[in-house]
Parts: C-alpha cells; structure tokens; sequence
C-alpha cells in the first residue's frame, strides 16, 4: 500500500488524468476545427499542411485512452498499468515535439506555399469548380480579392469584371466589377495571416499539454516507486 504522503500523489495523478481528459477534448475540437478550414482551402495547401489537423484528432483520441489508463492505474496501484501510462506520455512527448518542430519548418514555408497555389489557380477560376469554390471561399470569408488586389483578376478575365465574391453580397450574375464596390485586400495576406494563426494556436497548445505531461510523467514515477 501506498503512504500517506503518496496519497496524495495519487489524488494528484487523478487530478492530473482529469486535466489531461479536458486537454484531449481541447485538442480533439482543435483538430476538427482546422480540418474543416484547410479542407475549405485543400487548392491551397501542400497534402502534408492537410496532415497536421488529422494527427491532432488523433492525438486527442489516444489522450482519452492514456487518461483512462492512469486513472485506473492509480486506483489498482498497479505498477505495470502506471509504467505503460509514463512510458505512453513520454512517447506522446517526443511525438508533440517532433510535431512542433515541423510545425515550425512548416511556417517558413506558408508564404512560399501561398504563392505557388495562388498563382497556379487563379488562371482556371472559371474552369474549374472546386478551385473557384475554394476562391470564393477565401474572398468572401477573407473579405479580400485577387491574390495581391482586384487587379489581378484583369489578366483572367481580360475585362473589368470580377469573381462575385469580390463584391460584398453579390449574386454570380456578372454584375461585379472594378466600378461597382469591392474588396480590395490581398488574399495573399489574409490567408497569410489565418494559417500564420493557425500554427501558433497549433504550437501553443502543444506546448502546454507538454508542460502538462510532465508533471503527469513526475507523478506516475513517484507512485510506482511507492507501490
């Protein structure tokens, strides 16, 4: 049986279970959020950009088991249950600073990204569906038009007008144009500025459920020890 003073730590990896099981839910929402608006963006973004909000689902998911596991653990003082939990927080560790550190390459390559899709889509806007649904999506959610301004869609369309959704409540009737109002803004820097947003909610998240584990990992340790 564990001493007093362990009791304690094994109230405390209790409560430190029931933080971890928030954190997964935290990051399970993350995770669906972000493939939602990546998947409105998929013309957009490399395949491995698309990665990222899966493996946080992921990520969530196996935080239920491994929350599960130390609970039980710690209420059986078994030490075999408390060392596979250590063992699996330290693996999830590595994972989530492993993922940071791509994360972070990965926001050095937004702006080279950004470009290349932009710049290769633009010119098939009107003849191809799903890359003038992902356009429409970031002009009218990002309130902006062309890739640097509205100018840019002069070169497509050869004419004054402009995509619909350039125009602030505009039917695809035609009736948007350079004369008529519209948005000015770059898509290039909003984009720029949701992924950017992005990766730092991705990064900030990571680096608390870190810290979290930790003291879930110090925990275990000392309760094994004791039984």
């Amino acid at each position: 049986m564990v001493s007093a003073g362990m009791m304690c730590v094994k109230y405390l990896l209790f409560c430190f279970n029931l933080l971890f099981t928030i954190a997964g839910i935290g990051i399970l929402t993350i995770g669906v959020i972000f493939h939602l608006v990546y998947s409105n963006y998929s013309n957009f973004v490399y395949p491995s950009f698309q990665i990222a909000p899966l493996v946080l689902i992921a990520v969530g998911v196996i935080i239920f088991i491994v929350a599960f596991l130390g609970c039980c653990g710690a209420a059986k003082e078994s030490q075999c249950m408390i060392s596979t939990f250590a063992i699996l927080l330290i693996v999830i560790f590595v994972l989530e600073i492993a993922a940071g550190i791509i994360g972070y390459i990965h926001r050095n390559e937004v702006e080279v990204m950004l470009e290349d899709k932009l710049n290769s889509t633009i010119s098939d806007y009107y003849i191809n569906e799903d890359i003038k649904r992902t356009w429409d999506v970031a002009q009218h959610e990002g309130e902006c038009c062309g890739i640097n301004g509205p100018t840019d869609w002069q070169s497509v369309t050869k004419n004054d007008s402009l995509p619909h959704t350039c125009c602030p409540n505009t039917a695809d009737d035609g009736s948007c144009t350079m004369k008529t109002e519209h948005y000015n803004a770059s898509c290039f820097d909003k984009l720029k500025e949701l992924f950017l947003k992005n990766a730092t909610i991705i990064e900030s998240v990571g680096l608390g459920i870190s810290l979290l584990q930790v003291f879930g990992i110090v925990f275990a340790c000392c309760l094994r020890r004791a039984i």
